[in-house]
């Protein structure tokens, strides 16, 4: 048989142990990617810059990758600022003249993370973004490390 005040204090300790994690996950309901305003988004999120090459922004709704490509872009050293938000990670995959030459992250948390590239020859430089964490919104640019 079962005590009254043992029962009690496991059902008091049930319901604290649900209240801290209800806390913990911060039970907050996600932003609806699909709603989000990307434009509006991007301003707060990712700085103004100056001599951009290759910039893009959107939605990454499921797990296909978003491909954006610029047609001349002068061989050099360049810096590749992304954010991205919604939770996961947004992979970015740069590749110029069809061969890949870096790979980058941005954590998806409100934090610009930034690599710098080297574009080993001039012609074309694109950018393949995916995720597997998927809905999120993402935003990067590329510019001159020389600007």
């Amino acid at each position: 048989m079962l005590n009254p005040s043992s029962t009690r204090r496991r059902a008091g300790l049930v319901a604290i142990t649900a209240a801290v994690l209800l806390g913990v996950c911060g039970c907050q309901a996600p932003a609806n990617i699909e709603d989000a305003d990307v434009p509006a988004w991007k301003e707060k999120a990712l700085p103004a810059a100056s001599g951009v090459v290759l910039e893009d922004s959107g939605k990454i709704l499921n797990r296909e990758p978003l491909v954006k490509e610029s047609p001349n872009v002068p061989a050099g050293s360049y810096t590749l600022t992304m954010a991205c938000d919604g939770g996961g990670k947004a992979y970015f995959a740069v590749s110029s003249g069809g061969s890949k030459i870096a790979d980058a992250a941005a954590a998806c948390n409100g934090s610009l993370d930034v690599v710098k590239i080297k574009v080993p020859g001039s012609g074309s430089l694109s950018i393949s973004t995916s995720s597997v964490d998927a809905p999120l919104i993402f935003a990067y640019h590329v510019v001159s490390a020389a600007a």
